[in-house]
């Protein structure tokens, strides 16, 4: 075989140049090894492609109605529809919005659309520029009611993870603008559980954060982020990753929604430092949402006064937010008891949002109970 090899490549001078070195080498090949080969560079390239080359994009058409200083309001259904408009307060914790409308057949909008909801707006969350520094969730939720104004004054809100908090602090502030309240895979009682978010933030102290901050400029850097959360899970994301796509590299669909995710995962945004250092501080380190003691928009907000009907959804395996710090809503909020219903989905953290089985089992229900219940009275 060697012998051959050497032979054919003799056979062709011209590719004595760097140029046709690839191509020299596939002519000395068989044909079993020149499938290894090309498999070999459509991965290296598809390896840079989604570790380089992607950006984030939402799956389904939509229009931005709104562009603010920290969001732009994205709208999706019909925009003419009368019906109370469900507003999906997306995740701004390091990565876009776009997990909420994730891949086509993948999608919470999607799911949300084709089970009765005519109109779903998503926040957009903006990466936080230098100008943006000194923002703090005051201005956060200022915005976000802007945006519920905007859309009619009621809205049924579903917030997923961070944004969960933050729903459940417009809730608390704002209690006659929410019809129904859906928080899944939210933090409430940071203190509940022991996850191993919960761990590192009790953990270090507190001027690790400051010195990241000041280390990104007064920003969260996003790419700070990243690092954190991949090392949570080095071998799945430095090794088990790229063996499965080399495993599927011929596979369109796989490659498909490896790209999907990546799109998402791989581009972080930026965060203001103070927005940040205010959440690791008073809500995780002091949790002074769930003990009643958060100031938002100049009120100390209670949770009590949240009385419209609250679904909440949890991750059994979520190291993010263990179910304890969701389900602990339960005994916070205001709304009667037979009024609140719960949920435990299999898996982790992001896929409550994206997963295709809690998609298909357990968003489609949500989707109806909003319905169900968008008078604040549940229906049969």
């Amino acid at each position: 075989m060697a012998k051959n090899a050497a032979k054919s490549l003799r056979k062709i001078d011209e590719h004595s140049v760097p140029l046709f070195w690839p191509l020299a080498v596939a002519y000395a090949m068989e044909e079993a090894e020149l499938a290894l080969f090309k498999k070999n560079l459509k991965f290296l390239a598809e390896t840079e492609k989604v570790e380089l080359g992607l950006t984030p994009q939402f799956a389904t058409a939509n229009a931005a109605t709104l562009d603010l200083h920290t969001l732009r309001l994205r709208e999706f259904g019909d925009a003419g529809s009368s019906a109370i408009p469900t507003f999906v307060d997306a995740p701004y914790a390091g990565h876009t919005a776009t997990i909420a409308d994730y891949h086509k057949g993948q999608s919470l909008v999607e799911t949300l659309l084709a089970n009765g909801h005519r109109r779903v707006l998503v926040t957009d969350w903006k990466s936080a520029g230098p100008d943006m520094r000194d923002y703090d969730i005051d201005n956060y939720l200022a915005e976000l009611n802007v945006c519920i104004d905007d859309a009619g004054g009621r809205v049924n809100l579903v917030g997923l993870c961070q944004g969960g908090w933050m729903s459940a602090m417009y809730a608390a502030r704002y209690p006659e603008k929410v019809s129904t309240l859906v928080l899944a895979g939210s933090p409430i009682d940071t203190q509940a559980g022991d996850g191993p978010l919960k761990q590192m933030v009790n953990g270090m102290p507190a001027s690790f954060y400051e010195e990241l901050v000041q280390a990104g400029g007064g920003l969260m850097r996003g790419r700070f982020m990243l690092e954190g959360w991949k090392a949570m899970h080095p071998e799945a994301q430095y090794v088990d990753k790229y063996l499965r796509l080399y495993e599927h590299i011929d596979d369109p669909d796989y490659v498909s929604k490896t790209e999907a995710f990546e799109r998402w995962y791989e581009n972080p945004i930026d965060l203001p430092g103070r927005w940040y250092l205010q959440a690791v501080n008073e809500l995780f380190r002091e949790n002074r949402l769930a003990k009643g003691q958060f100031i938002g928009l100049g009120r100390r907000l209670s949770l009590g006064d949240i009385r419209c009907p609250v679904y909440l959804l949890a991750g059994d395996a979520d190291d993010i937010t263990p179910k304890e710090q969701v389900f602990a809503a339960e005994n916070l909020v205001g709304t009667p008891k037979t009024e609140i219903a719960k949920a435990l989905a299999p898996g982790g953290h992001v896929g409550l949002f994206m997963g295709e089985r809690t998609l298909r089992e357990r968003w489609p229900e949500i989707a109806r109970w909003i319905l169900r219940h968008e008078d604040g009275i549940g229906r049969a």
